[in-house]
């Protein structure tokens, strides 16, 4: 007698589509497991996916496929129930695709990227390889900005719709900004817009662009809507310093099982990298680095916790970056997220991270940059800019207020944007 296989139709019940600076991405929302192939076809250039047994609910003409290699998107029945969907391209591409099973927090999952492999003409992003010259003659300090999530994963959700992904994009383009107008900085993105980036890549993205120090930006979510507070964390090696920051850490390196990033694609350095000397130096950096940043957020905000954390964050693992994860508050708190989704808000958060970075760099600059050249040449310069207060300024670089006002003639508290004070010795 002959078995007869039950074979169950899947559904594809949204279709979603990222731009990336360098490739596309195509997310099939599914009802359930399927088998697909891929059929690159020239003379015209189309991308063909067959997946077995399945069915659109819904027309593709929506997708947003302007400045994408894609010129626009067919769908038919083939065998009776297969379903064949049609990129008709623009540009080449290399294709590759996988499916994701379901999890406690999204269904099953085809996923297509699109991989740019013809450039477009015009002046290239990336920077160029530095000659020891180049890295010796008063340059600026690089500080990649790390917005979190992005992409099909939103990250943690608060009232109203608010996303962590939207929120802290705003508040990294406000710091980026910040810090590309202050002299001896210079500032780069890891993402500039909505798409997913894996947390090894934006490890390697922040090496490519040869970054001095790497800041992750996030905004926290708790089972408790009463969770509350800012806090920072850098790596640990042996352990998270709270159950908090063990559960946090968990949480955020979930987000490559979100994006996309299967088990086969962890790099198998970490653990190698961990056991490093040069890890040592890094961690001390990140420390004091996140001590003043968690400082300046003090001036501002509620703190979570009044130290540094530490955690095995995924992003936080390069071994010759400093790097410091923020968390700017909970959005899963209603008050929190209610400011976090202000401007104002953001714009004060971005201030003070920009304080804490450069704060530290000019007491303790990196050799070959700008500051250390300045501090070389009879102390150290701070330009005023927005918002600063002389008192701040003080304590930021860890001297009296008396003697700040000594070393600059000032008789009064009052300062103007622009003005270039001398910082005297701590």
């Amino acid at each position: 007698m002959a078995l007869a296989l039950s074979v169950h139709s899947a559904d594809i019940m949204d279709v979603r589509l990222w731009r990336a600076p360098d490739h596309t991405r195509v997310v099939f929302d599914l009802s359930d497991a399927v088998s697909h192939s891929l059929i690159e076809l020239d003379n015209p250039k189309r991308l063909v996916v067959d997946i077995a047994n399945a069915k659109l609910l819904d027309p593709l003409t929506d997708l947003p496929v302007d400045n994408t290699p894609i010129q626009r998107v067919r769908s038919g029945i083939r065998q009776g129930s297969d379903l064949r969907i049609v990129f008709d391209l623009r540009a080449g591409v290399r294709p590759k695709s996988f499916p994701l099973e379901a999890t406690d927090k999204t269904g099953h999952r085809l996923v297509l990227d699109l991989f740019d492999t013809e450039l477009s003409g015009g002046t290239s992003d990336e920077p160029t390889v530095k000659s020891v010259e180049q890295l010796s003659d008063k340059r600026d300090i690089i500080v990649a900005i790390d917005a979190g999530h992005g992409g099909e994963d939103p990250g943690a959700s608060g009232p109203n719709k608010l996303r962590e992904k939207d929120v802290v994009f705003s508040i990294a383009k406000k710091l980026e900004a910040r810090l590309r107008d202050a002299p001896g900085f210079k500032s780069m993105l890891i993402r500039s817009g909505d798409y997913y980036v894996s947390l090894k890549g934006r490890r390697d993205l922040a090496r490519k662009y040869q970054a001095d120090f790497f800041v992750s930006i996030h905004a926290d979510a708790f089972r408790k809507a009463s969770a509350n507070g800012a806090s920072v964390y850098a790596l640990s090696t042996r352990g998270a310093t709270s159950t908090a920051a063990q559960y946090l850490a968990e949480r955020e390196n979930s987000a490559d099982l979100v994006g996309g990033v299967r088990l086969a694609d962890k790099d198998d350095m970490l653990a190698g990298v961990l056991t490093d000397l040069s890890m040592t130096a890094t961690l001390d950096t990140s420390l004091s680095l996140g001590a003043d940043v968690l400082r300046e957020i003090d001036e501002i905000a509620k703190l979570h916790k009044r130290k540094v954390e530490q955690a095995g964050f995924a992003v936080l693992k390069s071994p010759d970056i400093p790097s410091i994860l923020v968390e700017t508050g909970f959005i899963s708190n209603p008050t929190e997220a209610q400011r976090l989704a202000s401007s104002g808000y953001q714009d004060k958060m971005a201030r003070a991270i920009q304080r804490g970075i450069e704060g530290y760099f000019k007491t303790h600059p990196p050799a070959g940059t700008l500051l250390a050249w300045q501090r070389a040449q009879g102390g150290r310069k701070y330009t005023i800019a927005r918002g600063d207060t002389l008192s701040g300024i003080a304590q930021r670089f860890r001297v009296s207020l008396k003697n700040l006002k000594q070393s600059n003639g000032l008789s009064s508290d009052t300062i103007r944007v622009g003005q270039i004070l001398q910082i005297p010795d701590a």
